[in-house]
């Protein structure tokens, strides 16, 4: 049997013509809209245009960006991971005790990714062996590792890294943040994973109609730990990348951003019904949502305001979807 969705017969994929027109018009319309807001904000503040102003916002698009990557694996699927925040967090924990105890930086960061390739896998196990629903085990998975990292700490930061840890996030490349330089490097193995590779098409199968995937010959389960191990892995990543710019390890931090790094993904065009989504998506999405933040902030808007706008942009998305979704 062929390896290839294109040459398997009867596998349940949407149009790749509709989505990738979809996926394009939306990444299109998102750019407008962030351009645009951009330019009102630039007009309308004299901090937002200038280069400090952008550096800041990049950093923090950055850390939602590389978790919303994440989730788009997971949500493509037609799951959800609600544990990447508490991931995040533990992780930051994690980093920071290892680092405390002189234990080499780049030791730490690869015994606190393998942490988040195990969380991953158990979710994974969770889902597949245990037949438990995305939802529920990722849910349980967010109360559980916070109460593991406050466990771990009494409640309390954890300080004294290296220099050069803390460093590393605040550095620049040729103007850009090394923060963001972590994002390209996400984000350019994950859309040739996606969008070129076997792999991919099996995520997007699996996300259309797993029992008709299944009985194409391709291993859902298999393709299910991959989703959600991917998206561990990266928020371990980015709760390294947090403990180095905030300079301490935290278990809460982190709070809210499996919601932040949903709304990036859907923003970006996601579909939470499965089988649609790209790689460029979230980035925009997490771009639009900082901007978003960041004006309100340098504008005084109350704070409120700002989970209005996000709730009201997903509404607009999804519907957006679901009428795609009828066409089709």
């Amino acid at each position: 049997m062929s390896e290839t969705l294109q040459q398997t017969p009867g596998l349940p994929v949407p149009k790749s013509g509709a989505r990738k027109r979809f996926a394009f018009l939306l990444s299109l319309t998102l750019l407008g809209l962030l351009l645009l807001l951009w330019v009102i904000l630039a007009v309308s503040t004299d901090s937002f245009a200038t280069t400090g102003n952008f550096v800041n916002l990049m950093r923090q698009a950055s850390l939602w960006t590389i978790i919303a990557i994440g989730q788009t694996f997971v949500i493509i699927t037609a799951g959800i991971d609600l544990s990447v925040g508490a991931v995040v967090g533990l992780a930051s924990t994690v980093v920071a005790m290892l680092l405390v105890a002189h234990v080499p930086i780049a030791l730490a960061c690869l015994i606190t990714l393998v942490m988040g390739v195990a969380i991953g896998m158990f979710h994974g196990f969770a889902i597949v062996q245990m037949r438990l629903p995305p939802f529920i085990t990722t849910l349980a998975s967010l109360t559980a590792l916070r109460g593991i990292g406050l466990l771990m700490t009494g409640g309390q930061t954890i300080a004294g890294f290296p220099h050069s840890f803390g460093a590393f996030s605040r550095g620049a490349v040729l103007g850009i943040p090394n923060l963001f330089w972590m994002v390209i490097l996400v984000a350019i193995p994950a859309g040739l994973l996606l969008h070129q590779t076997r792999w991919g098409r099996h995520i997007y199968a699996a996300g259309s109609n797993p029992e008709a995937a299944r009985l194409s010959g391709i291993n859902v389960g298999r393709t299910i730990y991959l989703a959600y191990i991917i998206s561990a892995t990266l928020a371990a990543f980015a709760g390294i990348l947090t403990a180095s710019r905030i300079g301490i390890g935290v278990a809460t931090t982190g709070d809210g951003w499996e919601l932040q790094s949903i709304a990036s993904s859907v923003i970006g065009g996601t579909s939470l019904f499965g089988a649609v989504g790209t790689v460029i998506g979230p980035i925009l999405g997490a771009i639009l949502l900082t901007t978003i933040n960041n004006g309100a902030n340098l504008l005084n808007v109350n704070p409120f305001w700002q989970r209005v706008i996000t709730g009201g942009l997903i509404i607009v998305i999804v519907y957006f979807d679901q009428r795609r979704r009828r066409r089709s």
